[in-house]
């Protein structure tokens, strides 16, 4: 808490004050910008109803919000398993909605695109490529999120689409089986 009082330029007791301890000013924190994401994420998936387009929202969302907030989001990315007495539940059910959202988004794609992939390996994929974005993001040198989160989604959405490693293999048995009985 001295820490960060001196970087904030308020008194030790000003902190004090406002936040009780460093574990409810890291709850407040965590709790805003999750609940604040999933808001901003439901408004705009009420406006599209189709299942890809839904993701591509899903991407934007995210990725716009993490880089107008860089450093809650590093601290979201190193603090989330720092919270106890209650608080890091709460934080917690927020984050799993946040996961299944995207997990029906998922389900509804693969539903009509008529596809076959694990949709939590895919949830979970997704999250691995957006979430590490504030380690090397440049906007000097780095596109927008609009931009990025188009070439993100381009990545993912091809990668779930395309054909697996498994369904190649079944396609050559397939055809091996074919050609010994002709």
């Amino acid at each position: 808490m001295r820490d960060l009082a001196r970087s904030s330029g308020m008194s030790l007791s000003g902190l004090y004050y406002y936040f009780e301890s460093k574990e409810k000013l890291l709850y407040l924190i965590q709790k805003h910008t999750f609940s604040t994401i999933v808001e901003r994420l439901r408004e705009r998936l009420d406006e599209v109803s189709d299942p890809e387009q839904r993701i591509r929202v899903f991407v934007l969302n995210h990725l716009e919000y993490f880089l107008a907030n860089k450093k809650a989001m590093k601290v979201l990315s190193h603090e989330a398993e720092v919270l106890k007495n209650g608080f890091g539940a709460e934080v917690a059910a927020i984050k799993r909605e946040y996961y299944r959202i995207c997990v029906g988004l998922l389900d509804d794609f693969k539903l009509a695109k008529r596809l076959e992939f694990s949709s939590r390996m895919a949830v979970l994929s997704l999250f691995g490529m957006m979430n590490w974005i504030y380690t090397w993001y440049n906007p000097r040198v780095d596109a927008d999120a609009k931009e990025l989160s188009r070439g993100m989604g381009d990545i993912f959405l091809r990668g779930i689409s395309g054909v697996t490693e498994r369904q190649r293999s079944n396609t050559k048995k397939t055809n091996k089986k074919r050609s010994v009985s002709n």
